[in-house]
This record gives C-alpha cells, structure tokens and sequence, in this order.
C-alpha cells in the first residue's frame, strides 16, 4: 500500500465528492483523511484527500480524467511521501533559515533542500554545519538587480525547485521575477499584514483572509506584502519589554510561522482562492 495525496479546486456542483469517492473506491483506494470546502460566496469547491492504494495510480490517474473533464478540475495527485524540491533565499539574519534546516534534519519538514541563496556571503550566516547544502552568494551592487535575479532563476531551473521561501531575504522582487514565481515563493514578513486604513476595517479583514494578528507568511505577488496569505500568529508584549525582547520575540514568532506555512505548502494544504487561501489543517 503507498499513500497519495490529491487536491482539487473547481466551480462547485453536485456530485462532485461522490465522483472522487466512488473512483477511489473502484480502484481499490482506501480514504484516510478527507477535507472540503464550499465556498458560497465565489461558487468555488476545494477538496483534499489523503488516501493509500496497493494497485497502480497511474490506473486511477487515467480513469479520474474523464472526471477532471465533467467537472473542469485543477487537480493535482502525487505521493504523500514524495520529497519536494526547496530553495531557501536569505540575507543577513538567518534565524527563520537556521531553523528551517533543523526542521528539515529531524524529519519535521518533508523537503528535499536543493541549495540557499544570500546576497552575502556564507561566512556572514550560521552554516558550518550544513556544508553538503549548496550554497550560492549573489552579491547586489547599483543596477545589478536584473541580472541577480536571472541568476536565482537559473538556480531555480537547474536544481528543480519547487517552492521558493524567502526567509528574511530583505531584497524587494521586481514584477517580473515575482510573476514567475507566482504561487510557489512564500515570504515572511515581520509585521501585521495586511494593514487596514479606512472604513469597515474588519470587512476589508474578510476580504484578504486574515488567519490572525501577528507575523505573517504569505505567497508573494507582485503587490508588494499583499499576496495571499497562508498562516499568522501572535506573540504579547507588555510595558516592562525592551526593544531587544521584542527583537527575541519577533524572532520566535517568525521562525514559527513561516515553519507552519511552509509545512502547509509542502503537505497540500493550501489552495489558493483569489486574494485568499483555503487551508487544510
């Protein structure tokens, strides 16, 4: 038996999980976890299934595509173990990226590390001991933006990544570069995003999905910290907090976070919905 993961996301009609239920069941899937979303307000569907099966998915894959075209499905289906491809970008404080790492070698983080890139050089962050990382400095000087993120993208489509995390890589994306990153870079911001000005502040909340108050992980767009977003929390100060308590705080609330959205992305967890994510926690 292998464990699959599939996610799908289309205009909701009915039959739609009766349709996925029964192709699973006529190939000798067995369901182990099984989350839906209708989304009233859009007339979108969102469905994530987690589900083991002894006999070939490629069987199941060509069945379920006369079901992708009655129901006009995105969909994606791979295996549950299947390590994914990460490339981490970073500058200076390395914090959200050394504990990435870590997550990463006690199995936490089901990613394949294929390389990290710094405008500075290696010796200026905390890698030592993570020597058989690749590990690429591409420095930024005057009008050379253009031609170091050309460099990021060939390291991109050399190595095979998948996901893009911007772990406190303090350099703004141009359009371009965002753009081509579209759905598969996350950024963490260390603030509260996004940040309400004017009426019906908590209207305007709703309209951006808002998970809580508090650092923010999100998929990067070309609108600068507006991208969707996938996971926020909260960390207390009081009167009796200097500013380097709340330099400590904001590091725990932002390793933790971008961890969590990370893992979310990584595990199919996370379907984009607009200017909103659907989350499969």
């Amino acid at each position: 038996m292998r464990d699959y993961l599939l996610t799908l996301r289309c205009e909701n009609r009915p039959g739609i999980v009766a349709a996925v239920a029964s192709q699973l069941a006529a190939h000798g899937g067995d369901i182990t976890e099984a989350q839906q979303f209708d989304d009233r307000e859009t007339g979108r569907f969102f469905m994530r299934v987690a589900f083991t099966m002894s006999r070939s998915v490629d069987d199941f894959a060509g069945r379920f595509a006369e079901e992708v075209r009655r129901f006009d499905l995105k969909w994606t289906l791979r295996p549950a173990n299947q390590l994914r491809k990460v490339l981490i970008l970073v500058s200076k404080f390395d914090h959200c990226l050394v504990d990435l790492i870590y997550r990463r070698q006690i199995g936490e983080l089901p990613m394949d590390l294929v390389g990290i890139v710094s405008n500075h050089p290696r010796e200026a962050l905390n890698l030592s001991h993570d020597a058989d990382i690749p590990f690429h400095h591409f420095a930024i000087s005057g009008d050379a933006k253009t031609e170091q993120e050309n460099r990021i993208r060939t390291v991109i489509e050399d190595s095979g990544a998948e996901l893009v995390v911007l772990a406190r890589y303090m350099q703004i994306l141009s359009d371009d570069f965002s753009a081509y990153l579209s759905g598969r870079c996350i950024n963490i911001h260390h603030s509260f995003l996004p940040g309400f000005k004017g009426a019906k502040p908590y209207h305007q909340a709703y309209e951006r999905g808002v998970k809580m108050i508090g650092a923010t992980a999100h998929y990067v767009t070309e609108d600068l910290d507006e991208g969707p977003i996938i996971s926020q929390d909260v960390e207390h100060v009081t009167h009796a907090d200097s500013p380097d308590d709340l330099v400590r705080k904001g590091r725990d609330i932002e390793r933790r976070v971008l961890a969590r959205a990370v893992t979310f992305h990584l595990q199919d967890r996370v379907l984009l919905n607009g200017r909103k994510t659907v989350i499969f926690a």
